[in-house]
This record gives structure tokens, C-alpha cells and sequence, in this order.
């Protein structure tokens, strides 16, 4: 990946990362907050000497003050909040910084120095607080034209993938969503690790109702 191009994948995020962001999402939606979005995730080193380097011996005004960031340990995300707000709406920011001190999430927001409202971290050891859980599948948007979603499905209710009840232990369903899925990572809608989870067994059933919903929303805005 180039070192000009910003991740906004959740799934390059650890696992315990992953879950504090979908957890912090899902409180904002029920707060009412449903107008904000990842802006990164993952951020390689090189990407971060980059940014860096802008405003000392690159051109461009300081973006970040450091060469360590928990971007690059896979533990961090940044978001922004959709028009007709303002990108980086510090009353949006504040409420959902809120929410996520509640939640033992680090925000930005409360650094004594260098404040970075839009940053959002947690630590390896994080697990979600008592009297918190992940209620539903939660969409976590990647760009300004999706809204937050928390589906909270019956789990009786069938799971239709491409007008496919989908059954994990039929070969012909399994084939016709492993086709589907590949061709979106092909038509670069969502990332190509995605299909490896698949591919591999690790894919929940929950997670790919999640995101053929990704993919179509996506589809319908490309």
C-alpha cells in the first residue's frame, strides 16, 4: 500500500480493536450520533514517517507530532462526521469522546497535549466493559454517505446472501458466495481479506450478513 493512500478498513484493526470500534459505533447509534465515519485505520510506518515528514522537510502543514502512533500497532482509528456538520464538529466529537471514555476507549479528546479529537485507541488487554455488548451486527461506515446501522437480527430469521438462503454446509452456496464476494473485492468494494476469512472457515455468519450489506450499500453509491 502506498504511503499516500489511507487505510479505512476495519477488518486491518486487531481483533480487540475491531471490537471496541464496532462497540463505540453501535453506543453512538444509540445516542442518536449516526452521522460519523472512519476517516484510517491501519497506518504503516512508512505511512507515518510520511506524515510526519509534511511541514518539516516535506511541504504542507503539520499533520501529525509523531513517529509512534498505535495506527501502526493496528490499535487506533480516526473518524470525522458527515455534511452538513463540520468534517471535524468538535459538539460531535465531544459527545462521542464521551461515549467512549465510558467504554475505556482512549480518545484524542481528552490528552492534556496534543489533543486529537478524531483519534480514537485501545490497549492489547481491552475487553468490553460490564453491562456493554455488541447487540447487533453494527455497519461501521468508511465514508460520509453511509449513516451508522445497528441490525439486530432473530437468529431463526433466514440469512438471504445474493437471493440465497445462505447454509454454510452446502457446497453450492458456499461457492455462489465465495464467487460473490471475490468479484466485489475484485471491483476493489471491499478488501481482499475479506474473501481469505471465507476461504479459511473463520467467517461468522453474522459478520458476512454485515457484509453483503457493506457491499451492497457501496455498490449503490459507486
Amino acid at each position: 500500500m502506498s504511503v499516500t493512500t489511507t487505510c479505512r478498513d476495519l477488518a486491518e484493526l486487531l481483533p480487540v480493536a475491531q471490537t471496541a470500534c464496532r462497540l463505540l459505533f453501535q453506543e453512538c447509534y444509540k445516542a442518536g450520533i449516526k452521522d460519523i465515519f472512519i476517516t484510517e485505520t491501519y497506518r504503516s510506518q512508512a505511512r507515518q514517517n510520511y506524515l510526519y515528514q509534511q511541514g518539516r522537510t516535506r511541504p504542507g502543514k503539520v499533520v501529525t507530532w509523531t513517529l509512534k502512533s498505535n495506527h501502526t500497532s493496528r490499535l487506533a482509528w480516526d473518524i470525522a462526521v458527515a455534511p452538513p456538520k463540520p468534517l471535524y464538529d468538535v459538539d460531535t466529537l465531544t459527545k462521542v469522546g464521551a461515549i467512549a471514555r465510558n467504554l475505556g476507549i482512549t480518545w484524542g479528546g481528552d490528552w492534556t497535549q496534543r489533543i486529537d479529537r478524531p483519534h480514537f485507541e485501545v490497549k492489547r488487554n481491552w475487553k468490553i466493559p460490564r453491562g456493554y455488548k455488541l447487540e447487533g451486527q453494527v455497519i461501521v461506515p468508511s465514508n460520509s454517505k453511509l449513516k451508522v446501522q445497528l441490525i439486530v437480527k432473530d437468529k431463526k430469521e433466514d440469512i438471504k446472501v445474493a437471493n440465497t438462503i445462505w447454509n454454510p454446509g452446502s457446497p453450492a452456496i458456499r461457492t455462489e458466495t465465495e464467487n460473490f464476494i471475490e468479484q466485489a473485492v475484485k471491483d476493489g468494494v471491499i478488501n481482499a481479506s475479506h474473501l481469505k476469512d471465507l476461504q479459511s472457515g473463520v467467517m461468522t455468519t453474522d459478520r458476512l450478513v454485515g457484509l453483503y450489506i457493506t457491499i451492497q450499500q457501496r455498490r449503490n453509491i459507486m
